[in-house]
């Protein structure tokens, strides 16, 4: 007995490095080694799969992309899932991105999902009209006229030589709008200037800091659900039964947050230990 509280107590005084490279290790491997740990939607990315699932065939949906490097780990997945669940279902796709980072999010994404894995035809299934500076008033000039906002899309290209964008004038003239949104300008600005206004139907996901910030508009029915953060992103991804990266980083949380239990746990055991044997001294 007396050897085995030694070996505790001098465990409890191990290097923190060693700490830092086990955690490391429990991160990293779930990310390459997926656990496929359960995960039960909630009701608020329910209600975001739904709308989208229950639109007509071929409806236009505009996807906002507002979000950079340090956010992607949350905000990406989720874009991700949205493409995929958005072109599996023949919809036409308008990206459109508040943020200057946004259009090279919205790139790697159209790359991965769009291009490589549904081959998708630029154009005429999608259109990346890219990033415009202005904040909201680029929300309000979509609302009002979007061909004086995007005469040229990311690529260059005029918008009149874009098949896809024949009849497209204003907010209107799409069934759906999803914004992927990191801050502002973003989820807000897209309710109270395009989808309150005009009643175009939105959904949005977002960080899991800004979900307290948007859920009353989630509440009051203006927005239709919400993904928050990575757990809503392997929410959806369980929804369209699609495992991904918000799955396995949800893998590489739950097992981190283990481990960090069972170092506190066993780092209180140590402490209690070395306490009571310095009292019998």
């Amino acid at each position: 007995m007396k050897n085995l509280v030694d070996t505790i107590i001098r465990l409890g005084h191990v290097d923190r490095r060693y700490i830092f490279v086990i955690i490391a290790v429990v991160v990293m491997l779930p990310l390459f080694f997926p656990l496929n740990l359960p995960i039960r939607a909630t009701e608020s990315t329910r209600v975001v799969y739904e709308s989208l699932e229950n639109l007509e065939p071929n409806s236009k949906v505009l996807l906002s992309f507002e979000y950079g490097p340090s956010t992607k780990p949350e905000i990406h997945p989720m874009a991700v899932g949205v493409l995929r669940h958005l072109f599996r279902n023949g919809h036409k796709v308008y990206v459109t991105c508040l943020w200057p980072d946004g259009q090279f999010m919205a790139l790697e994404a159209l790359q991965d999902i769009a291009e490589d894995e549904f081959h998708m035809n630029y154009g005429t299934d999608y259109v990346l009209l890219g990033f415009r500076p202005g904040n909201e008033a680029v929300v309000k000039g979509i609302v009002s006229d979007i061909r004086k906002m995007y005469t040229v899309d990311a690529h260059g290209t005029l918008i009149d030589e874009i098949p896809m964008m024949n009849g497209i004038q204003n907010i209107n003239d799409f069934d759906f709008l999803f914004t992927a949104s990191a801050g502002y300008p973003g989820t807000v600005e897209w309710v109270q200037y395009a989808a309150d206004p005009t009643g175009v139907p939105m959904s949005t996901g977002t960080t899991s800091i800004q979900v307290n910030e948007v859920m009353p508009y989630v509440q009051s029915g203006q927005i239709n659900g919400i993904l928050a953060g990575m757990p809503g992103a392997a929410e959806y991804e369980k929804l369209i039964d699609r495992p991904g990266i918000g799955t396995s980083g949800m893998d590489a949380q739950s097992v981190a947050h283990l481990v960090i239990v069972l170092f506190i746990i066993f780092g209180n055991i140590s402490f209690f230990l070395e306490r009571q044997r310095s009292k019998k001294y």
